[in-house]
């Protein structure tokens, strides 16, 4: 009988169930090819998986047919058959104690076996919902022998490596070079079972049939790399640019107080303004804040991993509004609330105002809509005129919702001081830091969004734009603001991420 195929009788068979099968992992470390492991049989689950190949089709067509012997190197089988395993299930392994190869026999799927355990009688087990395949669609039947590095000689006695060899193929190179190497033969018909009893001839359907029983190991890892693309694209991870990156950077060493924060969340800009105007030491620590599941330093800071979050010692709070009244409280030689206890409360009233009615404004103008034509809106400033005679192409949702926040902007800006340019006057208050994140963002994004609706008149000297001017121009409002790229290119984020900051 000829080393290509081997008895059965007198030989250790593996089955199935101890047969390591590709995983579809992206990268394996290969056996090494040294003197000391040339008998040491290589595991189909440390292959490579090369996703597009050169001629892959041709390939796969080729190991699908299986009309002649097949001798392939190393490299190629390693690079192809993971795109042809889904046609084949493997039955068993044939070992040999003084020969140096090892033959793997795979029958077609299609020609399905007997399911290994009996179906349970509890009704209140959970079922799988499929449909029992039809057995017996294909009877062939394929050896894979693998001959270890050196194994050439052995090879040529078998009849059919031989009589490639002779035919003056490639093969004479593959199997002189003294490397491992793989032959494919298909066996059924020809008492390659052990059994003789096997029905001769090809494949009894197509390639495309078999790509719809099952996915081959190499598809199987593009998916897998497809799903955990989608779920990390809602959520990527983001880092700060310009001159917040630089604040971040001199923050970023350890300090009593921790600000657990998210560069491109508004609500956590308030806190890092109120931090760089109270001029106190502290550690800016960057948050993926819908990474699931949470870092330990923010769930330690607030259990419901939300930015802002800030911790002193022992002590933990979160929310930004909360937040910003304990920095007030614990370091008031640099105050952002009034002395006046009237004018605090007028400050917390309008505080409200921007929280409770502008925020989720401007969140709602963030969500996808449809189109419809709608005329332009007043501005801030005047409130009576319009400023653009051309047709805007938004929709109606939208238009409601910019004549809301219009509404919302002007009750705000009629009032803070006449003179400015801040809401209480000269100097930057806790109005002021509740509403710069947004008011950075009203030019950044809703108007790139809404091009040619003007939230607010551009007109120099206008209390609106001198407002505007004076928060862009803070020096603790330009320390922690990022380049406007940064806000256009992670708006999705801000509106996927809205639950997450507060």
């Amino acid at each position: 009988m000829s080393a290509g195929i081997p008895a059965h009788n007198g030989s250790e068979v593996q089955h199935r169930d101890q047969y390591p099968t590709y995983h579809g992992q992206e990268t394996y470390r290969n056996i090494a090819e040294t003197p000391d492991t040339t008998a040491v049989p290589y595991k189909l689950g440390q292959a490579k998986l090369v996703v597009d190949p050169p001629d892959l089709q041709a390939w796969r067509q080729r190991l699908f047919d299986v009309d002649d012997l097949i001798i392939l190197t190393h490299e190629q089988f390693e690079t192809y058959f993971p795109h042809i395993d889904n046609v084949y299930s493997h039955r068993s392994t044939q070992k040999y104690k003084r020969k140096p190869f090892i033959s793997h026999y795979w029958d077609c799927r299609m020609k399905g076996r007997p399911p290994g355990t009996p179906k349970s009688d509890d009704p209140s087990k959970k079922k799988r919902k499929r449909s029992a395949r039809e057995r017996d669609l294909c009877d062939v039947k394929i050896k894979i022998t693998e001959y270890f590095p050196d194994a050439g000689a052995e090879a040529a006695l078998d009849r059919d490596v031989a009589a490639a060899i002779a035919a003056g193929t490639a093969a004479a190179s593959v199997v002189s070079a003294g490397r491992r190497f793989w032959t494919i033969q298909r066996v059924n018909g020809n008492g390659g079972n052990g059994k003789g009893d096997g029905v001769a001839g090809p494949h009894r359907h197509t390639l495309e049939r078999s790509d719809e029983i099952k996915k081959s190991s190499v598809q199987r890892l593009v998916a897998t790399r497809l799903k955990e693309g989608k779920k990390t694209q809602g959520a990527p991870q983001v880092k700060a640019s310009g001159a917040a990156q630089e604040t971040a950077r001199t923050h970023s060493k350890e300090a009593d107080l921790r600000l657990h924060a998210a560069c491109y969340c508004p609500f956590s800009q308030r806190v890092w303004i109120a931090l760089e105007a109270k001029g106190q030491p502290y550690q800016y620590i960057e948050t993926d804040a819908p990474k699931e599941p949470a870092s330990t330093p923010l769930l330690e800071a607030n259990p419901r991993s939300r930015v802002p979050a800030i911790r002193q010692g022992d002590w933990a709070c979160s929310e930004s509004a909360i937040i910003l009244e304990y920095l007030e409280d614990i370091y008031p030689d640099i105050p952002l609330f009034p002395s006046d206890q009237r004018l605090k409360a007028n400050c917390r009233l309008w505080i409200h105002h921007i929280n409770t009615r502008l925020v989720p404004t401007f969140y709602s103008l963030l969500q996808p809509q449809a189109t419809s034509t709608d005329p332009p809106r007043p501005t801030i400033d005047n409130p009576t005129t319009t400023t653009a005679t051309t047709t805007q192409i938004i929709s109606s949702a939208s238009t409601s919702s910019l004549s809301l926040l219009q509404s919302h902007l002007t009750a705000l800006v009629l009032a803070a001081d006449q003179q400015g340019p801040y809401f209480l006057g000269p100097s930057l208050s806790l109005v002021d830091i509740h509403f710069a994140p947004f008011a950075l963002r009203l030019s950044r994004i809703l108007q790139h969004r809404f091009p040619g609706f003007l939230v607010a008149d551009a007109t120099p000297g206008t209390r609106w734009r001198r407002w505007l001017d004076a928060l862009e121009w803070d020096p603790h409002v330009k320390a922690t603001t990022s380049t406007d790229e940064f806000y256009s290119d992670t708006v999705d984020l801000l509106t996927q991420t809205s639950k997450e900051c507060g």
